[in-house]
């Protein structure tokens, strides 16, 4: 199996530790915005990351990715088959895909991507506002709704939900976001303690390495 992406990518990031959640080798293709890269242009009609090969199969956007290697590879299980707790998942894969991740789209693009990939000023009064506006109302909710202690958000088991919650907190890390520990302790312990496992760590470290040579 082929990811194309950058593992910057909060959605490329998922998709890479859901596979390796679920012990599946997934070899990753590196490619920027814009890639001409025949082969994922034939994977992402949109030109949007990630795409995926396996075999003769091809498949783009992340949330199809996943739910792909679900169903091809059904254990360990990440999604849950219990109706309610299904639902949940879903949701929190969307609330991740499109409520955090607008939120941090709009603050990685323009401190990160604009100024050091484009070589062009970012919004930087945009990046600010969606910090000051729109951050503090998604970690509120996330402090209602992620477990004390050792917990996932769907019980005593990791499932696409905490991939997909945990992924974004990596770009607000990289952009050293300052995040209050004592407004929100619960988010702050769960999102390192994911993001310390094995399937996101190693890339992680690999990216930050990468943006402080090319921050230099």
């Amino acid at each position: 199996m082929i990811i194309y992406g950058s593992s910057l990518s909060p959605f490329v990031r998922k998709v890479v530790a859901f596979a390796t959640e679920k012990g599946v080798a997934a070899e990753m293709k590196p490619i920027g915005l814009g890639d001409p890269d025949p082969e994922f242009r034939k994977a992402s009609p949109s030109g949007k990351m990630p795409a995926m090969v396996d075999g003769d199969f091809m498949l783009a956007d992340s949330s199809a990715i996943v739910h792909y290697i679900e169903a091809k590879h059904p254990e360990p299980a990440l999604i849950p088959a219990d109706p309610k707790l299904r639902g949940q998942c879903i949701w929190f894969e969307e609330f991740a895909d499109t409520i955090l991740n607008g939120c941090g789209a709009k603050m990685f693009f323009n401190r990160v991507v604009a100024p050091v990939f484009l070589k062009r000023e970012g919004d930087l009064a945009a990046a600010a506002a969606a910090e000051r506006d729109e951050l503090p109302k998604i970690l509120d909710y996330l402090e209602r709704s992620v477990p004390e202690g050792e917990g996932f958000l769907l019980g005593d088991q990791i499932t696409l939900a905490d991939l997909a919650v945990a992924s974004p907190f990596a770009n607000l890390r990289h952009m050293q976001v300052a995040i209050d520990t004592s407004r929100y302790p619960r988010t702050l312990a769960y999102t390192d303690r994911i993001l310390a496992r094995e399937s996101f760590a190693p890339a992680i470290a690999r990216e930050a390495s990468a943006l402080q040579r090319l921050t230099a």
